[in-house]
């Protein structure tokens, strides 16, 4: 009896309320607490997920506000990427463009002062009536001179001074020669003025003033003043619309062999242009400027029928049906 009453004992737990418990139910109790403390947890744990309380959202569905803060600092940082990669690109421009304006200005400086670059040869092609030496001097180039350091604008306007200098081309042939191509005017025309010839070309441009007519066709009639007929000035309005009706006859007379049989033409006339064939003794009135090509058919037949004889063709009437072109002899 002794022994149980002591086992009883040791499995008894005296509380202060006076209950008695074994130690068994002491640790279901004891586990039973802690089960209800993990399940409290557990349930804590569940709420948190469940529930955000400061921004009363629902955790399990997006955080709005979270992923719009991210999305503005993302947005933030590559706008501040952006900019600082503009200001990087920049710098970089700024330095490429120093570096090549340095590289440029060197080689300016070496190309404008190194005597490699010194002319040695000056050329001119394409010159035929304008020696080598007048265009040369005209050009204001000297041997010695940079190659770099003349403008070629104001080099082809020297050269042009000269009325028979049609078009100027300058080419550098590195490192030390020039090159001048000129296209020059032709003259076709001479104008009588004070005992002398001005020879002109088919645009009209005044060339030279000279003693002889180089055996060119000599146009009469022309209404510009005499002060104003000089080599390099082109001739008026009035004039050039004369010139072109000249134009119209001389063609077709080239395109029937007769060009270079006619000595003169006189314009002064506008409703009977004459054209006069010194050797082929013969005065032909084309009238004005109508039909000339019907006209010049009549005229060339008339040519060939009365060849050698002295006198005037009539081509200057009214080109209908009573029209006829007629040859009067000359009577000496």
């Amino acid at each position: 009896m002794a022994k149980k009453q002591n086992e009883k004992e040791f499995n008894l737990y005296q509380f202060e309320n006076g209950q008695e418990e074994t130690i068994e139910d002491l640790m279901k109790r004891k586990k039973n607490r802690e089960r209800q403390k993990r399940l409290e947890q557990k349930k804590k744990y569940e709420n948190d997920e469940k529930f955000d309380f400061d921004t009363e959202t629902v955790i399990g569905m997006t955080n709005k506000n979270k992923i719009k803060k991210e999305e503005q600092k993302k947005k933030e940082f590559a706008k501040k990427q952006r900019k600082r990669n503009r200001v990087l690109k920049k710098i970089k421009i700024i330095l490429k463009s120093i570096i090549l304006l340095g590289a440029i200005s060197g080689a300016i400086i070496f190309a404008t002062c190194s005597p490699i670059f010194n002319i040695s040869d000056i050329n001119v092609v394409d010159n035929n009536r304008i020696s080598e030496d007048t265009v040369i001097s005209l050009s204001g180039l000297s041997k010695n001179e940079n190659i770099f350091r003349f403008i070629k604008s104001k080099v082809k306007n020297n050269i042009k001074q000269n009325a028979y200098i049609d078009e100027v081309e300058i080419k550098r042939i590195i490192p030390n020669k020039v090159q001048i191509r000129v296209t020059e005017r032709e003259p076709q025309y001479c104008m009588p003025i004070l005992g002398e010839f001005a020879y002109i070309d088919e645009q009209g441009y005044i060339l030279e003033i000279a003693q002889n007519d180089l055996q060119l066709p000599i146009i009469y009639g022309m209404q510009m003043a005499e002060e104003n007929i000089k080599a390099g000035n082109r001739i008026n309005d009035e004039d050039l619309v004369s010139l072109e009706t000249v134009l119209k006859i001389f063609n077709i007379l080239k395109d029937n062999q007769l060009y270079d049989k006619v000595t003169s033409i006189d314009i002064s006339n506008k409703s009977d242009y004459i054209v006069y064939m010194q050797n082929e003794k013969k005065t032909i009135h084309l009238g004005d400027a109508s039909n000339l090509s019907n006209k010049m058919l009549y005229v060339i037949a008339i040519l060939e029928q009365e060849k050698d004889v002295e006198g005037e063709i009539f081509a200057n009437g009214e080109l209908n049906s009573n029209f006829k072109v007629y040859f009067r002899e000359k009577i000496t």
